[in-house]
């Protein structure tokens, strides 16, 4: 658990250092958008077919034991390497942007600000749907960007609503709310 605490506090640091703090401007996270649990239910499916193969290594002879072992060292790496891709993507909104960081040994950062996103497509196949999971489409004045497509999004609907509703409260579209009126 202690390394599974030390990815998380990397992954936030990484997040963090990319947030204005300037006195004039100073940029907070409205939400902090982490993959949904469904994106590890194919790596911790292949973790099952490596304890199914250590099993059948050491039942095995030691001719045909190896081929285990190699296929089960390969899955186990694979069912690593994919939940660590998707442990260190990060979509976060911002009361000025919306940005992405991924990336596991490298970093990439794209991002947008909210005046600049023209529209959200919340798309949630049947699966979706009963799980609590969507994917995001945006559309911009820039298309060809990172923050093109976010997938697997937990409750899409909601968050949807957060950030159409963070454009509106900033002003950047449509009537400003008014706080006191006279």
């Amino acid at each position: 658990m202690a390394g599974i605490a030390w990815l998380r506090r990397v992954r936030d640091d990484r997040v963090r250092r990319r947030l204005l703090r300037e006195e004039d401007a100073r940029e907070d996270i409205v939400d902090e958008v982490h993959h949904h649990w469904v994106v590890y239910t194919l790596p911790t499916l292949e973790l099952a077919v490596v304890v199914a193969l250590v099993w059948f290594t050491l039942v095995s002879s030691a001719q045909v034991g190896w081929f285990f072992m190699l296929v089960a060292l390969v899955l186990l790496l694979h069912a690593v390497w994919k939940s660590l891709v998707r442990f260190m993507d990060v979509f976060v909104v911002t009361n000025m942007r919306v940005f992405r960081v991924t990336g596991v040994v490298s970093s990439k950062h794209a991002t947008t600000p909210l005046a600049r996103i023209l529209d959200i497509t919340v798309d949630q196949p049947f699966l979706g749907l009963m799980l609590g999971y969507g994917h995001f489409t945006f559309e911009s004045a820039a298309q060809e960007q990172g923050l093109r497509d976010i997938t697997y999004v937990g409750r899409p609907l909601a968050r949807d609503l957060t950030i159409q509703r963070h454009v509106q409260q900033s002003g950047l579209r449509g009537p400003r709310p008014m706080h006191n009126p006279p």
